[in-house]
C-alpha cells in the first residue's frame, strides 16, 4: 500500500470524524474541506449546494480560495456546462480550465493560479444530487482513478452529513413545535 493510499485513509477518518462531531453543517463541511486540500495536495476544495429551484449553486465551504475568487457569484447552471454534467451524476476532469469552454470562470481562475479542477457529485442516500465537491490545482494536473474514488466516497461523507444534518433540524424543529403546543396547552 502506497503512502498516497494512506493519506487517503487517514484523511478518510478525519472526515468521518468531523461528520461525528458536530450537527452544524458548517463546522463539518469547512473541516472536510480543509481536509481534502491536504490530503490530495491541491491547491483548495469547495463545495457548493444546488438551490432550491434547482438553478444555481450556492456557496457551503471551502478551504483555499480567496475572498475575492468566492465573490465572483453564485454559479449560474444554465452557463456551467461542468456543473450540469456532475449534477447528472458524472465525474469531471479538466486538465487545464482555461482551455476548456465549459469552465464558467476562465479569467477568474486564471487570476487564482488555478488549473486543473476535478469536480464530483454529491449524493443523498436516495439517489439525488444536492450539489458539487471540486478541488482546483495550480499545477497541470491529470486526477487520477485513486483520486477521483477518494474525492466521490468524501462527497457521500459530506452528502450524508448535510442529510443528517436536515433531518436533525426538522427533528429539532418539531420539538420546539410540540413543546409550544404542550405550553400552550397546560397554560389554558
Amino acid at each position: 500500500m502506497g503512502s498516497h493510499t494512506k493519506d487517503y485513509y487517514r484523511a478518510l477518518y478525519e472526515v468521518v470524524r468531523a461528520v461525528n462531531s458536530s450537527l452544524d453543517p458548517q463546522i463539518v463541511l469547512q473541516r472536510i474541506t480543509e481536509n481534502v486540500s491536504r490530503a490530495m495536495q491541491v491547491k483548495a476544495c469547495s463545495l457548493r449546494l444546488l438551490s432550491e429551484d434547482g438553478k444555481y449553486l450556492l456557496a457551503g465551504a471551502s478551504h483555499g480560495l480567496s475572498e475575492g475568487y468566492l465573490r465572483k457569484g453564485r454559479v449560474d447552471l444554465s452557463g456551467s456546462q461542468i456543473d450540469q454534467e456532475v449534477l447528472r451524476g458524472e465525474n469531471v476532469s479538466l486538465r487545464e480550465v482555461c482551455e476548456d469552454s465549459r469552465f464558467q470562470y476562465p479569467e477568474a481562475a486564471r487570476k487564482e493560479g488555478i488549473t486543473s479542477v476535478l469536480a464530483v457529485p454529491l449524493r443523498v442516500p436516495a439517489g439525488r444530487v444536492i450539489g458539487v465537491l471540486r478541488v482546483y490545482s495550480a499545477e497541470r494536473r491529470e486526477f487520477d482513478s485513486e483520486e477521483t474514488d477518494f474525492l466521490n466516497a468524501v462527497a457521500d461523507l459530506c452528502a450524508l452529513a448535510i442529510d443528517n444534518a436536515t433531518a436533525h433540524n426538522r427533528l429539532k424543529t418539531v420539538q420546539e413545535l410540540q413543546s409550544a403546543y404542550e405550553y400552550r396547552l397546560f397554560e389554558d
